[in-house]
């Protein structure tokens, strides 16, 4: 069974700007629940389970490409533990959505939501998502958790869940000082805005748009 993995740079669901990457997303998620209707679990944690970032993901999922869109709701208690596993059984996609990748992958791990994910990556649920929903796959990511938290103006290095080996930089167009950085870890992933990089079984398989693996660029 094929482990899928689509890590998005970044973007704007309610604009649209990633369409031609859902849609390849969509018909993958097509694909693997065939014959029944396509189901993708939206997370939100990074962005404190905004509604309006799962509405606009429901808008194009569901409306446009027919998918049924669920929310795992973990920030503020209304999916409890049993109801969360439930969600993540029936789904065919989980989606990450972007902003606080710290904040996200400290309540992922106190909830026990990585090794559903782990789970769920190893019986081939499609995973993927955009910025920190990118990021957050590989064994590091390059982030702005500091930032978001008036700390620091940097990006900063930060271990995640370790599906894929290797760092990761998101919204690449805006983060120049990645080429350096990336020389230092092996492999380095480079993902711009629209863009995305498709992983199977770890291994890059499809770069769109501005994405690249940094130690084959430089």
């Amino acid at each position: 069974m094929t482990k899928r993995i689509i890590a998005i740079g970044g973007g704007e669901l309610r604009n649209k700007t990633t369409i031609e990457i859902d849609k390849f997303i969509a018909e993958l998620i097509t694909q693997r629940a065939h014959p029944n209707r396509g189901c993708a679990l939206f997370l939100g944690t990074a962005s404190h389970d905004s509604m309006p970032y799962f509405n606009s993901f429901r808008k194009i999922y569901t409306s446009v490409f027919d998918i049924k869109a669920e929310v795992g709701l973990l920030v503020y208690g209304e999916n409890d533990d049993a109801n969360i596993r439930a969600k993540f059984d029936k789904a065919d996609c989980i989606y990450v959505g972007g902003g606080d990748t710290k904040f996200m992958l400290d309540l992922w791990k106190e909830r026990g939501i990585d090794k559903l994910l782990f789970d769920a990556y190893e019986r081939g649920v499609i995973l993927c998502g955009l910025s920190a929903g990118a990021v957050c796959w590989f064994k590091n990511a390059y982030t702005d958790y500091d930032i978001m938290r008036g700390q620091s103006s940097e990006y900063k290095v930060l271990p995640a869940l370790g599906f894929i080996d290797g760092i990761a930089c998101p919204h690449y167009d805006e983060r120049p000082e990645f080429d350096e950085v990336a020389k230092n870890f092996e492999p380095a992933y480079a993902i711009g805005n629209d863009s995305a990089i498709v992983f199977e079984d770890g291994v890059p398989v499809n770069y769109i748009g501005n994405a690249k693996k940094m130690r084959e660029a430089l």
